[in-house]
This record gives structure tokens, C-alpha cells and sequence, in this order.
């Protein structure tokens, strides 16, 4: 990398300080080294001619070589306008300009050759352009860029502030001819022969001026590589260094607790994905190295009995266990449902939310510091700094996507030395945004159901179908059934949403009258103690029907509920959707999932609807997913380690995502610490992009 790449974008000759105080602020431009990476959102082909008989009455920008024959002011007022006669050997068409007729008039030289630029209007039985880009064809035939126009990333303050894109070009030339458009090579000449890349000096100069279609897409493989690579590298090397710094206590022996558990008391047949996972978490508790490990399952496929069966490894071993869940309803449910489990074993587990009695705090607090109790099942009240253990070996995070890297290191420290870490999620995560976001820590999926579990049938349906859906709902209630009826929640409009909550409420209890039917309702205004009442109540099969805002999304098991309604479908995001269809289709009748909307539909919203009902496969959903709302938003502002990509795309370019975690594990296999002299440039980068966090801000 040259040094003077690291020079302030302000001493670059036509930036100056106020233009290099825009760039800092609008773009994050502060170095040569930040210029060179902005790259071009698009390009314009500059490549071809048109004459005019050719044009087509379509939108699309071109370029023309004709003359202005001469020039006429049109209209009266605000509608003047000045237009200009634009003449080829194939034709005749207007050139347009609605304001700046002095300059413009004073620039324009008559039937001299020009170049002009922009998109075509058809009207009145003859094109027109307005307010075309014009060079005279000799200046057109000197420039630098004799092919492509780059497009640039910008914003309406620096389009005000008058840094045009064509100041961005003019900076960007002026930039290459400072470094003679000579930069550093990043990359092995093993990779470059081997991926037959091009090097790193053309791709720059074909990346912001292609001189062809060819170039431009070498340039571009060339460099999303790269930017991948050093990605993997970074989170491949952060593992080895985890694996190799961070000792973890080693679960020598599976021993008795475990054994009893799984010859005599396991409810059923484990599956071969939860085989398989328990293998690779028994592998990592039994090496020297703390597990780091994300369990990804579906809904229902069976993650709870995986993670009591790590806890029983902990405890056979002598080290107590937690299990944090994000929410009061979630952590009750995990605690009744191991409760059941521990009683046969005779292990002693307790339950620590928001809502424990300060009696029973404090002795919860006595049993863990003393070693009586087992296994700590709670919400974000185990983070507390008065809750200490005494050997905390194994700690379990469910939805981790809503808990921050900060709480997860609180649990870290209750320790002195870092308890293994089990990460559980059933929101299924793609492949590729695993492989980025999550690369540093090892991924088990559990990828089957269990065996009778029936996949719940999905339908969509329009509003002008509801009697038909109503007849339905009675149907499966006369044969016993429960109705989750899910009305959306938008932050900004509480009021609305209550009345639309209150309005499905009313016409449902109209449809659905008492004594026949009773209705429980659950909404975000109701205080926990009413919330909880009324879920007690659909639980235990007092109420058939439950009225619902999302608040049901995470952990209710009702097996016994086998429809689920999602009203206004088309304003829930698809994880959200897949999330509320996994609420039914808990125990072995045959489930539904009835998606209402109204007859407008976007495109997107269509796209959702059509994937819930085409595929039960959580994984192919986040995949449509992230291809429809991109990987920063399906991660959640919250969530750290968004990738801040300047040009690979983790959804487009998965392939070559792929290649590069391919190559960068093959590199670290064959050569830990790059020492060898064939990976000097890569170990000399990775130093560079270690130091320069600002530069590519890779990995936020």
C-alpha cells in the first residue's frame, strides 16, 4: 500500500477544505485510501452512438454526435424555454433547457460537432432532451474516459453544494494521476494465478473507468474477492485465536446424569440431526478450548432437549449450567419444561425473571453461590452483577439475535474462567449471512423434525373470504380445536393498532357469541398479571379463541391449538410470518396457517405470502428473506457485526463468498501464521486492515 494513501483527502489538488469537509461528513471520505474504495453505485455506456432515426421511446440515457443548427426561446413566463435545433445526417431533434438560457445561449457554439448526453422525451411526433450533458466531439475524443461513466454514491447535500458526479470523476482522475494509478498488491500471486484474478492496479483504474464490459466485470469479481477473503480471514483467525487463547474447562467423561437420562428417562427418539449436533457439542466441551456454538433448529425441531443434555454434561462433570431467554413468557416455559426433566434426575433448578420475590432472590442467590443448585434458567435478571455462581461451566443463550456482545460477555465474567457458550436461535439463519456474521463462532443445525410432527398447511386468503375462514374456524372448534387470531404491530401508530385490534375483537365476538365460544385478548397495554390471566386461560382450554397482537411470536406451547389467522399478513416481515406459523402444528393433529390480506399487494408482500405457502423450510425462507430486505436489516440495528460492505453484496455474491472462505481456510491450514514467503502481501494487508479500522471498515 503506497503511504500516501493515507494522506488527508484535503491536500488532493481540486478538494480543498470545504469540499473535503462535505466528503467527510456525506460520505465518510477522509483519506486517498477512502476515495479509491468509493466505488461506483452503476455505470452509464459510454461506448456507443446513437443516430438519431435509432432512438426508441424509452427512459434509457444515451449519447448522440450531431450539430445545433440554431437556437429559439419557446413559451411565456415560467414556461419559457429555451430550445436548440439538433441535427445528425439521419435527422432532426430538440435539445431543452428551462432555465439558464444566458449561460447556456453564450457557451453554445452554432454547427460545430458536439457530443450531447442524456434521457430522450418523445413529443409532439419528435424526440427532445432536457437539459442535455454537452462537449464538443474534439474535447469528448481527449478524455480520460473514453468508455464508461461511473455513477457515484450521493447525497442531496453534496448535489447542492454543487460536487456533481462529475466532480467526483474529475477528483478520481485527479487521484490517478497523483499515484499514477500504481497501488500495492493485496493478494497472493498464488491466489491471483491460481482464481486467475486480475491484479490489484487495473482492477482499481477498470473499477472507475472500464474501458470495457469485460474489464469492468473483472474488476469487480477481483476486487468483491478480496473484500470477502480478508472478511473470512479476520473471522477465521479470531476463532483459531479463541480456540487456541481462551481455555475452556474440559468435560472429561460423560457420566452418570447423562446416561440415566438417555437410557431411561429421554421422551423419545432422539433424531439424526440432534445426534449429530450433540456429537459436535460433546467434542467441543471435551477439548481444551471454550465451545463458542450456535445452534441453529427450526421451530419444534427439538433444540430444549438438545440443550438440557449439554446442561447434564456440565453437571456430570461438576459445574453448575444457566439458560437465558429473552423474554418472562419464554424462561417460564423453559423452566416448566425442564422442571419435569430434573424432578426424575433429582437436580435442583430455579427460575430468576424480572418477577421473582426478593425472599426467593436471595435464596437463589445462597444455592448458586454455594454449589446447591444446579441449573439457572431466566431472562436478562441472571446479568445481574449479584448473581454469582460458584462454577458456572455451560451457558446457554436462546434468541440470541436479542441479546447484545456486551451481555454476552457479562455472563462471560461470572466466572474466572469463560464457561462454554451454547447459542440457540429458531430464527434460521442463511447460509451466507452465517458464514459472514457469525463466522467466528461453529454452527450446528438441526435440519429434521421430529417423527409425527405433521407440517402445518398454509393458505392465503383475500378480506372478501372471511365468512368462508369463519365457517372454517367453528369447524375446527366443534372438533375440539384452539384459534390464534394475530393482528400486526407498528410502533409508530399505537392508536391505530388498538383500534384494529378492538375491531377485530368486536366482529369476532359478534361471529363467535358467548356462551358458545369464549375469547381471550392479549395486547402490549394490558399489565403482565392481566397478560398472563388470559394466556393461562387459552392454555388450559378455557377460551377456544385467543386474540392476540404479536406478543405470542416467541414461546407459547399450546399443542393443542391447531389454526393460526394472521390478519393484514402483508405487514409482517417473513421471518415474523414463520415465526407465528410455528405457534400451531405443535401436537399430532393437522395444522393451518390462514393468511388474510386485502386486494392491494406489493410486490414484495406477494413474493412473502407466496414463499409461506409454497414451503414449510425455515432455511429457504431466510434466504428469500435476506434477498428481499438485505442482510442489515435482517440482522436488526441492534445486532453488532452488520457487515458495512463498500462493494461484495453477501446475497449476490454467495458464491463467491463461498470461493473466498474456501481459499482464506486454506490458506490458514497450510500456514497459521502467514509466515511462509508466499503470503507476505496477505499477512502485511490483514496487519494493514487490523490498523486502519476506519479505512474498510469491514466488520463493524
Amino acid at each position: 500500500m503506497n503511504t500516501n494513501l493515507q494522506t488527508p483527502i484535503d491536500y488532493l489538488k481540486g478538494v480543498g477544505p470545504n469540499r473535503a469537509d462535505l466528503l467527510r461528513q456525506e460520505l465518510g471520505i477522509h483519506t486517498y485510501q477512502d476515495l479509491i474504495n468509493l466505488f461506483p453505485n452503476r455505470y452509464i455506456d459510454r461506448t456507443h452512438y446513437y443516430k438519431i432515426n435509432q432512438l426508441q421511446r424509452n427512459n434509457a440515457d444515451v449519447q448522440i454526435i450531431g450539430s445545433i443548427t440554431g437556437l429559439q426561446e419557446a413559451g411565456q413566463g415560467r414556461s419559457k424555454r429555451l430550445v436548440g435545433t439538433f441535427k445528425d445526417d439521419t435527422g432532426t431533434m430538440e435539445l431543452v433547457w428551462f432555465r439558464g438560457h444566458k449561460w447556456i445561449r453564450e457557451g453554445i457554439k452554432l454547427n460545430k460537432p458536439y457530443v450531447v448526453f442524456g434521457k430522450t422525451n418523445w413529443f409532439n411526433g419528435k424526440f427532445s432532451m432536457p437539459h442535455p450533458e454537452m462537449e464538443l466531439l474534439e474535447d469528448h475524443q481527449k478524455n480520460l474516459q473514453r468508455a464508461m461513466q461511473p455513477i457515484y454514491p450521493s447525497t442531496e447535500k453534496l448535489s447542492n453544494k454543487g460536487i456533481t458526479n462529475r466532480v467526483i470523476i474529475k477528483i478520481m482522475q485527479q487521484l490517478f494521476l497523483e499515484t499514477k494509478g500504481r497501488f500495492a498488491e493485496t493478494l497472493s500471486s498464488h491466489l491471483l494465478q491460481e482464481l486467475k484474478l486480475i491484479d490489484k492496479s487495473t482492477a482499481l483504474f477498470n473499477i472507475h473507468f472500464p474501458k470495457t464490459q469485460e474489464l469492468l466485470a473483472k474488476a469487480q469479481y477481483r476486487l468483491k474477492f478480496e473484500e470477502l477473503f480478508y472478511i473470512q480471514l479476520q473471522l477465521i483467525i479470531k476463532n483459531l485465536i479463541h480456540k487456541s487463547k481462551i481455555k475452556g474447562f474440559p468435560f472429561t467423561h460423560v457420566g452418570d446424569l447423562f446416561n440415566t437420562f438417555f437410557n431411561e428417562h429421554l421422551p423419545f427418539e432422539l433424531t439424526d440431526a440432534q445426534k449429530r449436533v450433540l456429537k459436535e457439542i460433546r467434542a467441543d466441551l471435551g477439548s481444551n478450548a471454550q465451545m463458542n456454538r450456535l445452534l441453529q433448529g427450526d421451530v419444534g425441531s427439538g433444540k430444549t432437549i438438545v440443550a438440557f443434555m449439554s446442561m447434564l454434561m456440565a453437571l456430570d462433570n461438576g459445574f453448575q449450567a444457566c439458560l437465558m431467554a429473552p423474554t418472562e413468557i419464554l424462561s417460564v416455559q423453559h423452566y416448566n419444561g425442564l422442571y419435569e426433566l430434573c424432578k426424575q434426575l433429582n437436580i435442583s433448578i430455579s427460575l430468576l425473571t424480572g418477577s421473582t420475590k426478593t425472599s426467593e432472590r436471595k435464596k437463589i442467590h445462597e444455592s448458586l453461590e454455594n454449589g446447591e443448585l444446579n441449573i439457572l434458567i431466566g431472562t436478562h435478571a441472571l446479568l445481574e452483577n449479584k448473581v454469582k455462581f460458584k462454577n458456572l461451566g455451560l451457558a446457554i443463550i436462546d434468541e440470541q439475535h436479542r441479546f447484545g456482545v456486551a451481555q454476552r460477555s457479562k455472563l462471560w465474567h461470572k466466572n474466572t474462567s469463560p464457561p462454554h457458550i451454547l447459542v440457540m436461535t429458531a430464527t434460521p439463519i442463511p447460509r451466507t449471512l452465517a458464514m459472514s456474521v457469525y463466522g467466528d463462532l461453529d454452527i450446528s443445525v438441526i435440519d429434521e423434525l421430529p417423527p409425527g410432527r405433521k407440517s402445518v398447511k398454509t393458505v392465503h386468503r383475500y378480506d372478501k373470504n372471511r365468512l368462508k375462514v369463519f365457517k372454517f374456524i367453528r369447524d375446527e372448534i366443534a372438533k375440539g380445536r384452539q384459534v390464534y387470531i394475530v393482528y400486526p404491530l407498528i410502533q409508530e401508530s399505537e392508536a391505530m393498532d388498538y383500534k384494529d385490534l378492538m375491531d377485530g375483537y368486536e366482529s369476532i365476538a359478534r361471529d363467535f357469541p358467548l356462551p358458545d365460544y369464549q375469547i381471550s385478548i392479549v395486547h402490549g397495554k394490558m399489565k403482565p398479571a392481566d397478560k398472563d390471566y388470559e394466556m393461562q386461560r387459552f392454555i388450559k382450554g378455557e377460551t377456544q379463541i385467543m386474540v392476540a397482537t404479536t406478543v405470542i411470536e416467541v414461546g407459547v406451547n399450546v399443542p393443542n391449538a391447531s389454526v393460526m389467522i394472521i390478519e393484514s399478513a402483508e405487514r409482517f416481515g417473513l421471518s415474523q410470518l414463520h415465526q407465528l406459523r410455528g405457534r400451531v402444528g405443535r401436537g399430532a393433529e393437522q395444522s393451518y396457517c390462514i393468511l388474510m390480506t386485502g386486494h392491494k399487494l406489493s410486490n414484495d408482500s406477494k413474493t412473502r405470502l407466496e414463499t409461506m405457502v409454497r414451503t414449510n423450510d425455515g432455511f429457504e425462507i431466510a434466504e428469500v428473506d435476506l434477498r428481499l430486505r438485505g442482510p442489515g436489516d435482517l440482522m436488526g440495528t441492534q445486532q453488532s457485526g452488520v457487515l458495512n460492505l463498500k462493494i461484495a453484496d453477501i446475497v449476490k455474491d454467495k458464491d463467491i463468498l463461498q470461493l473466498a472462505r474456501f481459499h482464506a481456510k486454506q490458506v490458514l491450514n497450510k500456514d497459521p501464521n502467514l509466515s511462509k514467503d508466499t503470503n507476505q502481501v496477505i499477512l502485511h494487508t490483514y496487519k494493514q486492515l487490523s490498523k486502519y479500522k476506519n479505512i474498510w471498515n469491514y466488520i463493524s
